[in-house]
């Protein structure tokens, strides 16, 4: 579906672009996180604890820039992963100011058994772009999110 304003080639060309690329985007998390409801984790519960998994003890603050999430939504969902004994949270001894996050046992074990079928469904719904299609998409959304 495109858009239906009626304005110059070029705001029309955008609008369409944007809108083929949210429907997209859209409809690829939505295929590549239903599981996630099996385990009661939402997209944000499994983004964090995958961020600790492979990236170690963040704080509070950098967890939220690198899921491009508010601090006070990540304040929420660390606390219903801390309630699930799935991460820990820990203020630094040194500078009052910074929360320390890390992955739990229990909640390293849980990662460690998602990832593969998280990863199988991206391969999976990202196979209907050739290889070479995936590496200039890769480019154009990395070009886009810089904004250059």
């Amino acid at each position: 579906m495109g858009t239906k304003y009626e304005g110059t080639a070029d705001e029309v060309r955008a609008l369409n672009s944007y809108i083929k690329l949210n429907r997209a985007s859209e409809s690829i998390m939505n295929r590549t996180t239903e599981h996630l409801a099996h385990y009661n984790l939402t997209l944000s519960q499994f983004s964090v604890l995958e961020a600790l998994h492979h990236l170690g003890k963040l704080t509070q603050v950098e967890l939220a820039q690198k899921l491009l999430k508010s601090t006070g939504n990540m304040t929420t969902v660390l606390q219903n992963l801390e309630k699930r004994g799935l991460i820990c949270r820990q203020r630094s001894a040194d500078d009052q100011r910074y929360v320390f996050v890390t992955i739990t046992e229990t909640g390293r074990e849980l990662i460690t058994r998602i990832f593969p079928t998280h990863v199988a469904g991206i391969v999976q719904a990202m196979g209907a772009l050739s290889a070479e299609e995936q590496e200039t998409l890769a480019a154009l959304c990395r070009k886009l999110g810089i904004g250059q």
